[in-house]
């Protein structure tokens, strides 16, 4: 898909326009479909293809975000209590995701999981007293929840060894070291996803999608719903559609069209991009002895995107590369190929208060950010030695990943707050939805789409027809797993079979892992707060 592309003719008039061909838009079009099949849909994308912003597999860690070995998902507060309750919810919230996908291959939506999905360890690795201390907090805290079962503890360097040998060899005699390893990850590509969906769509009469075309103008159309003008950046050509409902899903360019609808709840949010770099290896001798995914502990004042870690990625064509970051760079670009103007032009007098709170009130994110711009490559090498002792320069290279936009959200008693994670911003009549914000983005797709159904669909929703179609597709959908430990297995083994996940720990062999056991473990819907 190249150029501007329209793969059927489209209308003057649809049932849903959707901005963005990333991740997000595209789930909710299958959703939406499987739902409603009689709806027509336009698609529009500002890049000549779909998902090549922050659904591209260079431009996010791939990590199938189910806080197996996030740490800033459960912290410790003063009094040395470690809270796991958003653990457990981005936990169960991974799982509605995973059956979603489980259910695409299923209808033949999806096809070729191992091009999407792989199995690989999740590991947390801290060193320390402190940090000791508090990860085995955080294990006793987790070690109970069937959503965690199988989740290893251990201080014991020839254990942590065993997990990830690379991350042991040539470290300090006199430190001290603690992992938690869990052999239900996954390393996922998104794009990989997003363009399957997207090619499913194209083959439906009732879809268009147009890429190289870029949104102008958002206006109300008198019909209850919304008319879309968008110029085709090739031709110069400006077209118009109108669409019941509108969704923007256009990653870090959602905020300046969501303030273009004129939506008074537009007014509440303002956006603080930060963006990514990584240190990447292809060498054999280190993709071939590193496959897990090792998480450590973010730096003082980092936000979540910027924990640091050791990542196996199975990339586009099957190439296997290991990252190692990220290391945060500044733009006031949204999007990786947006517009310097991009930061000021969504600066309005409603929110620039909250901006100028947050700034104060986190110096020690802007202290963050200057340290790691004045990083040189030799810094972050160093960096890499505290993962990876033994890592030699020259078997890595730096690349630039994508933007991701914090959420600043107005708030009556502080001013303005940080937002951390994704927020739908939607219309009090429930004609437009747009998605804000960042981690765990992408890997909580589906179970943020089932969200936007109850505020955008509250009746549809309410139907036996929807709650029928929603189960078949989500089995778990309104329970949480946590709670349903049979349920939870029961879902576990179907979903790992149709996904060819492995279901038990894989040992340990010279060189690297042992092939994986093709079967697996999901696990559904938690409370999903509809």
């Amino acid at each position: 898909m190249a150029g501007t592309s329209v793969t059927n003719p489209g209308s003057a008039k649809v049932d849903v326009v959707l901005i963005g061909a990333g991740m997000m838009s595209a789930t909710l079009g299958v959703l939406l479909h499987q739902l409603e099949p009689d709806w027509t849909f336009e698609m529009i994308e500002r890049l000549d293809t779909p998902a090549s912003e922050s659904s591209n597999c260079w431009n996010n860690a791939g990590t199938g975000h189910s806080a197996l070995c996030e740490l800033n998902y459960a912290p410790m507060d003063d009094q040395g209590v470690v809270h796991v309750e958003k653990a457990l919810s981005i936990n169960e919230q991974f799982q509605i995701s995973r059956q979603f996908w489980a259910y695409q291959v299923s209808q033949g939506v999806l096809s070729e999981p191992r091009k999407f999905i792989n199995s690989t360890p999740h590991m947390s690795l801290v060193w320390g007293a402190e940090n000791v201390d508090y990860l085995r907090k955080r294990y006793e805290a987790l070690k109970a929840s069937p959503l965690f079962s199988g989740m290893e503890f251990s201080t014991d360097r020839a254990k942590i060894a065993e997990w990830a040998p690379l991350t042991m060899e040539g470290q300090p005699e006199d430190q001290v070291f603690a992992a938690t390893w869990s052999p239900a990850g996954t390393d996922v590509n998104f794009g990989e996803i997003t363009r399957q969906y997207i090619a499913y769509l194209s083959g439906l009469t009732q879809f268009t999608l147009r890429t190289g075309c870029e949104v102008r103008k958002i206006r109300r159309n008198g019909e209850g719903g919304w008319r879309i003008t968008s110029r085709d950046l090739k031709s110069g050509e400006t077209r118009s559609i109108d669409a019941r409902f509108l969704f923007i899903g256009a990653g870090g360019g959602t905020l300046p069209l969501l303030q273009s609808t004129g939506i008074p709840e537009a007014d509440d949010y303002a956006g603080f991009p930060v963006g990514g770099s990584f240190l990447v290896s292809e060498t054999p001798e280190v993709t071939g002895r590193h496959l897990a995914k090792v998480y450590g502990k973010a730096g003082v004042g980092a936000p979540p995107m910027s924990v640091p870690h050791l990542d196996a990625r199975v990339l586009d064509g099957g190439k296997h590369v290991v990252l190692f970051g990220p290391f945060a760079t500044f733009s006031t670009k949204f999007l990786k190929t947006g517009s310097y103007l991009d930061l000021p032009a969504t600066v309005r007098p409603t929110n620039l208060l909250p901006m100028l709170r947050v700034g104060m009130s986190n110096f020690d994110l802007v202290t963050y950010l200057a340290g790691q711009l004045l990083m040189s490559e030799t810094d972050k090498i160093k960096q890499l030695h505290d993962f990876y002792p033994n890592a030699k320069a020259e078997d890595w290279r730096l690349v630039q990943a994508g933007q991701r936009v914090q959420v600043i959200k107005r708030d009556a008693k502080k001013g303005g707050v940080l937002k951390l994670g994704t927020e739908v911003v939607s219309s009090q009549d429930g004609t437009v939805a747009a998605l804000l914000g960042a981690s765990p983005g992408a890997s909580t797709a589906a179970p943020i789409m089932l969200d936007l159904l109850g505020r955008s669909f509250r009746d549809k929703l309410a139907t036996p027809e929807w709650q029928e179609k929603i189960r078949a597709i989500v089995p778990s959908y309104g329970l949480k797993l946590n709670d349903n430990p049979e349920m939870l297995d029961a879902e576990w083994q179907r979903t790992a079979q149709l996904l060819e996940l492995a279901i038990a720990p894989v040992p340990v062999v010279s060189g690297g892992l042992a092939a994986p056991v093709p079967t697996g473990t999901i696990k559904p819907v938690s409370d999903i707060a509809l």
